[in-house]
Order: C-alpha cells, then structure tokens, then sequence
C-alpha cells in the first residue's frame, strides 16, 4: 500500500537504507517490495553512465521504474523505489500515483557530501560511476523540501544520524492525521529565535575552523561556545564546511532540541564524525 520514495545523489547509501526499511517493515510482517535503479539497468545490460548522459535513455529508465511502482502499487505491498529521483517534477509524478490509489507516501533524503560520496565510489570494485556523470548529477540534483506536499512527509538519513526506522512505519501506516514526528517537525522559532541562533552558532565555529586552518592549528581546535573539541584530520573547504552546516541545520530543525546551549557542541560533534572521521 504504502510508496516511500528514497532520492540522493550517487553513491548516497540509498540501496542500504532501501534495504534497512525492508527488513524492519518485514519484521513487522509486512508485504514489502524494493523497485530498484541499479536492478534495473543489469537487467537490460544497461551502463548507468551511458543511461544518465544521454536524455532519451534516461527518461526511458524513469517511465519503466515508474511503471514498476504503478505495478506493485496495492493496498497489501510497500512500495520502496531505491533510484537517484532526483527531478523533483517525477517526484511528483510519483505522488500523483500514490495519491491516486489512495496510498500513503513517504521520501527519504540520503544527504551525503559529495566528496564523502565520491570516495565511497572509488572503493566499488566494479559498476563505478564515472566522474563526469558523477559531477553532472550531483550539478542537477534537486533535493527534496519538507514543505512541498510531494515531498512530506520528509526523512532524513544523513552521513553520522541513522534513520528513524519507527518514525518511518509510523508515518507509513498510521491512518489518523498524524501530529508533527520528530523527522519531520520544524522548531518553534518565536520563543528563542531558534533559527537565527543555529546560524549564528554555526557561522562562529565554521569561521574559527578557517581561522585555526590558516595558522596551521587544526587538531584538537577550540572554538567558541564549546568544550568540544575540533579534531581535524585534513584542511577542508568553505565549500565542505558550507554543505555540512546546511546539513545539520537540517538536522537540528528536524529534532526538539530545547537548549539552544547545547547547538555548538553538536555542530563539532557533527563535524567530527562527518568530515573528519
């Protein structure tokens, strides 16, 4: 019955974390069916980096995943599609389908860095992506918005936080509305101007990691705010830096974090584990 979308750019653990809900939904004796990318193309003997470069190929591969979900769609199967889904119009087309046969629908966002990602497809010992197709998907990829109804309600798995396996049945199967999850709950901002306090706490460590990484004091680095300590293994990037705020700034809205004392020290700890792990 139900249809959960997962969407990431290559190499983003989808097939894992499409692997992961299977196996907790079929505890629960669910019904469940994975509708995959990559079965897909080796079933047609199809090179992913032929298929995604060239438009008519591509949008042959999306009709026939399509069709798959339309197939296994029912009010008795779980529908997983482990693809890259990463238009966001055939997201929605993918709503559309589920709404139509009144079924619940769910996305889940892998959210991995690109150089993290990029380095999980350098250790494959085949069916590597190619670094020009790499580039050019992570360039299209439109991530999904909580806010767009075709993409709500959204999960996040992101590189250091697992996903919420219950949260994720939960969201799937309870018929009555269901109030705000902690996966998909924005913080209230008008008590403790949260949003503007996780910008501002962020921006202050990020710019004194720079700093540190300018005198060449970047292990066991102290920044504002914390006790934590930053342990760098290597120079990043603005760039790097920039993307991992935008991530855990997703994270820390998607959680009820009451202590606004507490953002700086998950921010290092958030870095730690994702970029210097």
């Amino acid at each position: 019955m139900p249809l959960v979308t997962i969407t990431g750019i290559p190499c983003s653990g989808k097939s894992i974390v499409a692997k992961n809900i299977k196996e907790h939904l079929e505890k629960s004796q669910k019904k469940v069916i994975i509708v995959s990318e990559d079965e897909l193309l080796e079933q047609n003997e199809m090179d992913k980096n032929i298929v995604l470069n060239d438009s008519i190929k591509e949008k042959t591969l999306r009709s026939d995943l399509k069709g798959q979900v339309l197939r296994h769609l029912s009010k008795d199967t779980v529908v997983i599609l482990d693809a890259l889904n990463y238009i966001k119009g055939y997201r929605y087309e993918l709503y559309c389908a589920s709404k139509s046969v009144k079924t619940t629908q769910i996305t889940v966002h892998c959210d991995i860095s690109p150089p993290n990602a990029w380095n999980w497809n350098e250790t494959r010992i085949d069916k590597k992506w190619s670094k020009e197709t790499f580039d050019a998907l992570v360039m299209r990829y439109e991530a999904p918005i909580g806010t767009n109804r075709w993409d709500a309600p959204l999960f996040l798995s992101l590189e250091a936080i697992p996903l919420n396996l219950e949260a994720v049945e939960a969201a799937l199967y309870d018929r009555k509305p269901a109030p705000p999850n902690r996966s998909t709950q924005c913080q209230p901002l008008s008590s403790t101007n949260f949003l503007q306090e996780l910008d501002k706490t962020t921006s202050v460590i990020i710019t004194a990691i720079l700093e540190a990484q300018k005198i060449g004091l970047t292990d066991d680095a102290k920044v504002p705010g914390t006790e934590e300590r930053i342990h760098a293994t290597r120079n990043v990037t603005m760039a790097e830096l920039a993307r991992t705020k935008r991530q855990f700034i997703n994270y820390a809205k998607a959680r009820a974090i009451e202590d606004v004392n507490k953002l700086a020290t998950m921010f290092v700890q958030y870095l730690n584990t994702t970029l210097f792990n």
